[in-house]
């Protein structure tokens, strides 16, 4: 059972989406409060990105509920989503905007007030260290400074927690450490889940860690339970993904 706080950004009880006969997610639970940064791993196939489009009322749940900051998804999509931002795996930018033009467009889209626009563009391209490149076309960007644009346009609202699907696929190792530290900033005031193959970025930036394989959950503890065991992320995740329906516990 997963307790109600007043503090949680999120709360998912028994979520489920079959694609016919098959299964792609199943009975997942979760509960983030403020300052929580959860990695979601597992293989692929193993349904993260199906879970995360749940997540972020991009596709109905077969079964289960989704809350955020005690808003139902399914009976209030509008006001819940409000509250959280997403970054898919592709970044949805146009590339034939500027970067201050595109970060405009997100705020209006989120709803906010045309006196406070240009404020809250200035403020988030700083805090995405995005400052000089306001007049720049967002193809001429490197990938990196694309994704943080992408990264931009989901906190552009101030939500209370970020989805990010994969932020740092095809980034050089420069890029993605820039990106690494700005997850690490924003999980100082919000929740974040971000997706990701790369075990060393769950390590180095968050403090829980989901891994999910054939749908199900195998394993969820904080980013120091393995350490208790003397065992590393990486010996974790093989043991809890080499078998199907072996759920670890440690």
């Amino acid at each position: 059972m997963i307790e109600q706080s007043a503090s949680s950004t999120l709360s998912v009880r028994g979520l489920c989406r079959y694609f016919g006969t098959r299964v792609a997610v199943h009975e997942i639970n979760l509960e983030l409060k403020h300052g929580d940064v959860l990695g979601l791993l597992g293989p692929n196939g193993a349904g993260k990105t199906t879970l995360m489009r749940m997540l972020t009322g991009n596709l109905a749940p077969s079964a289960g509920s989704v809350e955020i900051c005690g808003i139902d998804l399914l009976d209030h999509p509008s006001e819940a989503k409000a509250r959280m931002g997403y970054l898919p795996e592709i970044p949805p930018l146009y590339r034939e905007l500027t970067v201050s033009e595109y970060l405009e467009f997100a705020a209006r889209l989120h709803r906010v007030s045309n006196a406070k626009i240009r404020f809250i563009v200035n403020r988030v391209m700083q805090r995405c260290a995005l400052n000089n490149t306001g007049k720049r076309l967002i193809g001429s960007l490197s990938k990196g400074y694309q994704q943080r644009v992408g990264i931009a346009q989901a906190i552009i609202h101030d939500p209370d927690i970020v989805i990010l699907d994969e932020p740092t696929v095809g980034l050089d190792p420069n890029q993605m450490h820039e990106i690494r530290d700005l997850i690490r900033e924003l999980g100082v005031e919000r929740s974040v889940i971000f997706s990701t193959h790369t075990l060393s970025e769950v390590e180095s930036v968050c403090d829980r860690v989901h891994i999910m394989h054939e749908g199900r959950t195998v394993f969820s503890d904080s980013i120091s339970g393995p350490k208790q065991n003397e065992l590393s992320l990486g010996e974790v995740f093989v043991r809890v993904t080499a078998d199907t329906g072996n759920s670890a516990s440690f």
